[in-house]
C-alpha cells in the first residue's frame, strides 16, 4: 500500500531481489484482418439436372419430328412420336444405369428412323457421353458400331422415297463419322493434358517427400542430439565456472569439450534450418488451396471450391500447421483423382465450425461401395498428419459412385504447433 501526501496516494518502490523477475507490460501488435468476400456457391441437386436435360432433349426431338413434314394418321407416326420422346425422357437414368439407357437410346433412334422421322439421334450421343463417362468404353464402342451399321437400314425400310433414304443414309455416315473424330481428338487432347499433369504431379509428389524426409531428420536431430549436447555443454560450463571460483586449475580436457559443446550446438542449428529449408520452401496453408483447385479444372476436371461458415472478421484465425495439413489433404485428394478415379467432377468444400476446419474431398469416380481402399503412401500420410493434430481422417467410397476424403481438423490449443521442428 502507497502513503498518503496532503490527500494523495503517493507510490512507494518496492524492493527488488536480485535475479528476480519484474512484470514488464509489452504492447503486442494484433494483426488486424481484412474482410475478403467468399462466393458461395449452392449447388444443383443431381436429379433436378437429369430431369431437365431429359425433357429438354425429349421436348426437341419431338419438335424436330413435328417439323419434318406430315406423316398423316396411322400407327407408325403414333409410334414415332412415341420413340422420340421416349428416347429422350430416359436419359434422366443415365447416371444410375448408363448401359441400359445406351441400349435404349439406340433402339429408340433406330425405331423412329424406319417410322420415317429423320430426326438426329441426340438421345444417343448423351447416352455414349454418359456410358463413357461411366467407364463401358467397350459397351459403347459396340453399340455405336451397331448404331452406324442400323441407321441406314433403318433409313431403307422406311416409308420415304429409296433415293431419299440412300442420301439420308450417307449423311448419317457423314455425321457418324465427323462425330467419332471429334471425339477422338477431344480425348486425345485431354489424354495428353492428363499425362502433362500427371508428370508435374510426380515431380511435385518427389518434392513433397524429400521435404517431409528433411524435417523428419531434423526432428530425429533435434529430439536426440541436440539435447545430449546440451547436457554436455551445460555440464562442462559448470564444471569450468566451480574450478576458476575455487582457484582451481582448469585442466585443458575440460575446456576443450566446452569449446567442442559450444561448436557442434552451432553446427547442428545450422544443420536444422538446413534441412528445414524454409527459406527456399515457403509453407502453402488455406490461401493456396484456390490455386489447387484451378490447376486441377485445367486438366479437364470440373472443379469446383466451396467455402461455408463465418466471413472476414467474423472467421477463426487458423494455425500455420492446421493450414497447412489442409493444403496437403486437398492437394493428394485431387491427385488421386486425377491420377486413379477417371472422374469428370470434383468438389472441394472447406467448412469454418466452432473450433474445428472440416474439409472434404468428393468425386463421381468409377470407385463403389464394394470397392476396397488400397492405403497407398498418399492416404498414409495424410493420416500421419491429421493424427498429429489431433484430428479425424475417412477416406472411403460414396454411396453411389465416387470417392470421399473427410478431415476434421482441431483450432484450438494449437499455438504450441507453430514453433514445432
Amino acid at each position: 500500500m502507497g502513503k498518503r501526501r496532503f490527500g494523495v496516494p503517493v507510490p512507494v518502490p518496492v524492493p527488488v531481489r536480485a535475479r528476480a523477475r519484474v512484470p514488464v507490460p509489452v504492447r503486442v501488435p494484433v494483426p488486424v484482418r481484412v474482410p475478403v468476400p467468399v462466393r458461395v456457391r449452392v449447388p444443383v441437386p443431381v436429379p433436378v439436372v437429369d430431369w431437365t436435360i431429359a425433357v429438354g432433349v425429349a421436348v426437341a426431338l419431338l419438335l424436330a419430328g413435328r417439323s419434318g413434314g406430315d406423316f398423316g394418321t396411322g400407327p407408325g407416326p403414333l409410334l414415332g412420336h412415341a420413340l422420340l420422346a421416349a428416347g429422350g425422357l430416359v436419359l434422366a437414368a443415365r447416371r444410375r444405369a448408363p448401359r441400359l439407357v445406351l441400349a435404349v437410346t439406340a433402339l429408340c433412334a433406330v425405331g423412329y428412323q424406319a417410322a420415317g422421322f429423320d430426326v438426329p439421334v441426340v438421345a444417343f450421343l448423351f447416352a455414349v457421353y454418359a456410358a463413357v463417362r461411366a467407364g463401358h468404353r467397350a459397351v459403347t464402342v459396340i453399340a455405336s458400331v451397331a448404331m452406324v451399321a442400323a441407321l441406314p437400314l433403318a433409313a431403307l425400310v422406311s416409308l420415304h422415297d429409296l433415293g431419299e433414304a440412300y442420301a439420308r443414309a450417307r449423311g448419317a455416315l457423314e455425321i457418324a463419322w465427323l462425330i467419332a473424330a471429334a471425339a477422338a481428338g477431344e480425348a486425345l487432347r485431354q489424354a495428353e493434358r492428363r499425362a502433362e499433369e500427371a508428370e508435374r504431379t510426380r515431380e511435385e509428389t518427389a518434392r513433397r517427400r524429400a521435404d517431409e524426409e528433411r524435417l523428419h531428420i531434423a526432428r530425429e536431430l533435434h529430439d536426440s542430439l541436440t539435447h545430449q549436447i546440451s547436457i554436455v555443454k551445460v555440464q562442462s560450463e559448470v564444471a569450468v565456472h566451480v574450478a576458476r571460483r575455487r582457484g582451481e586449475p582448469v585442466p585443458e580436457a575440460l575446456l576443450a569439450i566446452q569449446a567442442a559443446g559450444r561448436e557442434a550446438t552451432r553446427e547442428l542449428r545450422a544443420t536444422l534450418r538446413a534441412l528445414r529449408d524454409e527459406d527456399t520452401t515457403p509453407p502453402r496453408g488455406l490461401d493456396h488451396i484456390p490455386e489447387l483447385v484451378a490447376r486441377a479444372g485445367r486438366t479437364g476436371l470440373a472443379a469446383e471450391l466451396v467455402v461455408d461458415g463465418p466471413a472476414g472478421a467474423e472467421r477463426p484465425d487458423v494455425p500455420a500447421a492446421v493450414g497447412r495439413t489442409a493444403y496437403r489433404i486437398v492437394q493428394e485428394s485431387l491427385t488421386n483423382v486425377a491420377r486413379h478415379a477417371r472422374a469428370g467432377t470434383a468438389s472441394v468444400r472447406i467448412d469454418y465450425r466452432p473450433g474445428v476446419l472440416a474439409i472434404r474431398v468428393d468425386d463421381d469416380g468409377t470407385a463403389t461401395p464394394d470397392t476396397v481402399a488400397v492405403p497407398g503412401m498418399g492416404l498414409l500420410g495424410m493420416r500421419e498428419r491429421v493424427d498429429a493434430l489431433g484430428g479425424r481422417l475417412r477416406a472411403e467410397p460414396r454411396r453411389g459412385r465416387g470417392f470421399t476424403v473427410q478431415a476434421e481438423l482441431p483450432l484450438e490449443h494449437m499455438e504450441h504447433m507453430e514453433h514445432t521442428p
